[in-house]
């Protein structure tokens, strides 16, 4: 039990700025899609943040699994090679990243326009380019400061960068143009330069708190040194490349149906259906919340926990609990969707717009807790360093998702996006549970977590296709639903009472 709270505190410490962080962008959504033109402007948004996710784990390289884990395997007076090794391989990763898209910056924003004019393109794909220079380049620094412990300044830089970001946004798109409205001397200020409702500055603002950020990690930065180990970095590389793999795989089955849409798509519709998708899976944002704690809490406790003789059964415990929450708040937000709608509200002119989405919502939630559950099952193939199973499962889910989505997209819209990840991840999940059984076995009770996922799914179905989302029936079948589950659970939930008493 007390490996159990271990692992608890480890994900609300470095989890809870995540939450925080995934919180704000929820709460900004609103602001968005009432600033914005129309549909099509989030759909442009969403495209752009869809590539940064596949970039930012191309630039990582897998390092941060990678650190964690070497930091395990080496003597202390090797941990320091650890160190430059990660830093040194994200620093190039970045800089070929740089130059590459300064060099080719017009046929990107050529590709990415697609008709449209090429202008507003050409500025923010050099926006991001930075802007994942500044993420990758803080990535060992932060796993640095959780490898050794240091809660508060890793909390309290991730809080500058959100409190920045949500400032420059209120900045930008809500304040300044208010009071170029209303006040000479911000109209002077403005002039010239300002352009009310333009997409660019949401990638300024997020350009400005990673770029702070970065400054702020300067004194652990220059704590590295440009020395690469030849026979760590050998051993480092060849244990992170297939992970790297693995991310970009996985990555393209979770953002391969936004980052292709417009192709799939095109023309001005397309826009308008990736905007109306992409704003209704803000609403799942709070479920996405909890499996990124989780994969923040989790990674560093599978590693320094695996040589205990407990370890499986301690996993196999993680993972019902992680289950049965997960079910809980997927079950907790459908039957919520009639209020929780109004948090993605269109502008004036077309409050309804997006809502017409929200069919897809439950299974949007559903496929987070896939997720969460693969990154559960994830653990068996990092802890004996047979990370080519991961580039296994993620391939064929890549090549599945991409199969998918062009058959599903053009003619379902989002509808089929959505279908096509519940597909892969089942798959995936299939495919972890089977070969991490066979290679490190884990004594999951899969009877037990497939009753509580295929409950779970069918409250929320019959809650939002049958009752039509009414507000009483759909939270009488989430009382309901907790009644069995704490009858169900009763023996853990005494035991785990007795101990805390005692």
């Amino acid at each position: 039990m007390s490996s159990i709270k271990k692992f608890v505190s480890d994900t609300v410490i470095y989890g809870f700025t995540t939450i925080v962080s995934r919180m704000l962008g929820f709460l900004m959504t609103p602001i968005y899609l009432d600033k914005f033109k129309n549909a099509g402007v989030y759909g442009v948004y969403s495209n752009f943040y869809a590539w940064v996710s596949i970039l930012n784990a191309l630039l990582a390289f897998g390092m941060e699994t990678t650190f964690f884990r070497y930091l395990q395997k080496v003597e202390e007076k090797d941990k320091r090679k650890v160190y430059n090794n990660s830093f040194v391989v994200t620093l190039l990763t970045s800089s070929l990243l740089l130059l590459t898209v300064f060099l080719f910056t017009r046929p990107l924003a050529t590709w990415f326009a697609d008709g449209d004019p090429i202008d507003d393109y050409v500025k923010y794909i050099k926006y991001f380019a930075l802007i994942l220079v500044a993420d990758a380049l803080a990535v060992v620094p932060f796993a640095m400061l959780r490898a050794h412990g240091r809660p508060i300044r890793y909390s309290y830089l991730k809080f500058i960068n959100i409190f920045i970001t949500v400032f420059a946004n209120l900045f930008f798109i809500v304040f300044l143009p208010s009071w170029v409205h209303t006040s000479p001397f911000w109209a002077r200020f403005a002039e010239g330069w300002f352009i009310e409702g333009w997409l660019g500055y949401v990638f300024i603002s997020n350009l400005l708190a990673s770029s702070v950020t970065l400054l702020l990690l300067l004194p652990e930065i220059l704590t590295f040194r440009l020395r690469i180990d030849k026979a760590l970095m050998t051993s480092m590389l060849r244990y992170s490349f297939p992970i790297l793999v693995a991310n970009i795989s996985f990555i393209i089955n979770e953002n391969l149906d936004k980052m292709f849409f417009p192709k799939l798509l095109p023309g001005d519709q397309g826009k308008i259906e990736l905007g109306i998708y992409g704003a209704v899976a803000k609403i799942a944002v709070f479920l996405n919340l909890f499996v990124t704690a989780f994969r923040l809490g989790a990674e560093p406790f599978f590693f320094s926990y695996a040589k205990q003789e407990d370890a499986p059964r301690t996993y196999a415990r993680i993972m019902e609990y992680f289950v049965l929450l997960m079910v809980l708040v997927m079950v907790g937000m459908t039957v919520n969707l009639d209020w929780l709608k109004y948090f993605i509200k269109g502008n004036e002119a077309d409050p309804g717009v997006y809502w017409s989405g929200l069919k897809v919502v439950p299974v949007i939630l559903f496929n987070y807790v896939l997720l969460g559950i693969y990154m559960n099952l994830s653990v068996w193939y990092k802890l004996t360093d047979q990370t080519q199973y991961g580039l296994y499962i993620s391939g064929i889910g890549a090549l599945l998702t991409i199969v998918l989505n062009v058959l599903l997209i053009p003619r379902y819209s989002y509808v089929g996006a959505v279908a096509s990840t519940s597909i892969v991840y089942l798959v995936m999940v299939g495919l972890s549970a089977f070969w991490g059984q066979k290679y490190y076995p884990i004594p999951y009770r899969f009877l037990k977590i497939g009753s509580y996922l295929v409950g779970g799914l069918a409250v929320s179905l019959v809650s939002f296709f049958v009752f039509d989302s009414n507000f009483w029936i759909g939270n009488f079948l989430l009382l309901a639903l907790c009644i069995i589950i704490l009858f169900a659970e009763r023996k853990f939930i005494r035991t785990f009472l007795v101990k805390k008493g005692k």
